[in-house]
């Protein structure tokens, strides 16, 4: 080899070598992201009512690793899904608040100290139209669900909203069964959606559904 050549050809070779790292670094770093299609294929391949209980812990801690790593607009299209609404049918209410706990998502200590803030009418309104997203966005991801009454958000009855706006967030939590939290936890992060994206502050429009 020509010694003039011989750097030049080093280094081509030192560049190929980094794209190849850069290249493979980004396909295990794809393989390895969490998307709710991932979640859709983990919720379909485990039978969660034939785990043991500590088996059911284990896959509950694991499904709720990979919902905390979603965005909130894919944690929604994941609570939407059938196959989780069919685990969440199946958990007890210890797991259902042990769930709970696991998936409570970043700000949400801040969402409440901002909701308890509003005046009533304004809860009310906020708590009304994070259910309608909710169902709206149900209705996009899985209409024909929809239609059959199947897998819909949280219904607040007037007794259980009247509490959140009189009560606000926090005392609702504080007092509420860990069952009940769970349940409404959809609602709870519309809500704290709802707010962050300024959607709730927006005089005579209605918000779009996304």
């Amino acid at each position: 080899m020509s010694p003039r050549r011989r750097p030049l050809l080093l280094g081509l070779a030192a560049l190929v070598m980094a794209w190849a790292l850069a290249l493979g670094g980004f396909a295990i770093a794809r393989h390895l992201k969490v998307t709710p299609e991932k979640i859709h294929r983990y919720l379909q391949q485990v039978d969660f009512a034939k785990l043991s209980p500590a088996e059911r812990r284990q896959a509950l801690r694991r499904l709720a690793a990979m919902l905390n790593a979603l965005s909130p607009e894919d944690r929604r299209a994941v609570r939407l899904d059938r196959e989780f609404a069919g685990w969440f049918r199946l958990m007890d209410r210890e797991e259902k608040g042990e769930f709970l706990e696991l998936t409570v998502p970043a700000g949400f200590t801040q969402m409440i100290t901002a909701f308890e803030q509003m005046p009533e009418e304004k809860r009310r309104k906020a708590i009304e139209e994070s259910v309608r997203r909710l169902r709206d966005a149900q209705n996009q991801q899985q209409p024909e669900l929809a239609d059959a009454g199947t897998n819909q958000p949280p219904e607040l009855t007037p007794e259980l909203r009247d509490k959140m706006v009189k009560l606000g967030v926090k005392t609702f939590l504080d007092q509420g069964s860990a069952e009940t939290k769970a349940e409404l936890q959809p609602v709870l992060e519309e809500l704290q959606r709802s707010m962050e994206s300024g959607h709730l502050f927006r005089p005579g429009r209605r918000p779009p559904s996304e």
